[in-house]
């Protein structure tokens, strides 16, 4: 495959996954600053997303979804991604399903229309995201029904798990900034207990823990679960079975990426809370960040370096 090809696969899916993520913190966090506006903020949201350089802030909701969603000067801004998935999605038409195709299209062209930021002004917000959100779930379900499963769906996965895994490192780096301004114990339990819906994690935690919300019984879930689809343990395991199917198949070079991915698997798998604790969790964080950097940097050294472009 070329490298370009494979690239724009990877970059395909990595901004609808980002989309996603974006809107599920938007519809979160609309619901919660409704009912405790102190406690959820919109400026974090809007930081975390924005160029450093731009400084751009509001409290409004409304506001700030208009930004996150149709301004077109800012990157994360959802019909930028939308956009720059379309882009990617058209130069690899003959690689993806014809279905998969039709549904980023339609998206690009619902985002588009002229009277949309009218309908989030004068509608119910929660709606309006709610819409956004249908087509992140048909982009999802029709490419697990159907995209062949090959050289593109591998390296479509590729990309949609590294995103994840940033996503899920970005959102508790976020509620850990909130929990270290306060001691009381029950805005803490506040901030996990959103950090758990904003990764569809709420439901699986109460089956599990019918207590309050603790930072260990939380921390393990939302890093080292093995069974739940947003956990960063769930994530490299998914991470590393696609590369490994594009190493079998002779897409990607050995090199060190097994190496990476086993560390950073083991990393996660066997650190303690009492070790997460002594180190940090934003340190802990951080480390997690960086490998999957470096992972990433891997791929573009075996692959992209090296394949016909």
């Amino acid at each position: 495959m070329l490298s370009r090809v494979a690239n724009n696969l990877i970059w395909l899916d990595r901004y609808m996954e980002r989309g996603n993520s974006i809107i599920n913190l938007l519809k979160l966090n609309f619901n919660a600053n409704q009912d405790s506006p102190e406690l959820f903020p919109w400026a974090p949201i809007i930081k975390n997303y924005n160029d450093p350089k731009n400084k751009y802030t509001t409290e409004d909701p409304i506001e700030c979804i208009d930004y996150m969603v149709f301004n077109i000067d800012h990157g994360n801004s959802i019909i930028n991604i939308v956009t720059r998935a379309r882009e990617n999605a058209r130069s690899v038409q003959e690689h993806i399903s014809r279905e998969l195709w039709l549904c980023i299209n339609n998206y690009y062209l619902f985002l588009t229309d002229k009277t949309l930021p009218q309908q989030l002004r004068e509608g119910d917000p929660i709606l309006f995201l709610d819409r956004l959100k249908s087509y992140h779930m048909m982009y999802q379900g029709n490419m697990d029904l159907t995209q062949e499963r090959g050289p593109s769906y591998y390296f479509m996965n590729v990309g949609k798990y590294l995103e994840r895994v940033i996503q899920i490192s970005d959102y508790t780096a976020i509620k850990l900034v909130e929990i270290s301004k306060t001691t009381d114990r029950l805005e803490q339990t506040f901030y996990w207990k959103n950090l758990l819906l904003s990764l569809g994690g709420y439901q699986l935690y109460l089956k599990k823990h019918k207590s309050a919300f603790t930072e260990s019984h939380v921390i393990t879930m939302v890093f080292q679960d093995k069974l739940f689809p947003r956990s960063v343990y769930y994530c490299i395991n998914k991470l590393y079975t696609h590369i490994q199917k594009l190493i079998e198949i002779q897409e990607l070079e050995k090199n060190n990426l097994e190496f990476l991915l086993g560390k950073l698997e083991s990393t996660i798998k066997y650190t303690t809370i009492d070790s997460i604790n002594e180190q940090g969790l934003e340190n802990f964080i951080q480390g997690i960040k960086d490998d999957i950097r470096n992972i990433s940097l891997s791929i573009n050294t075996v692959y992209f370096s090296h394949a016909n472009s």
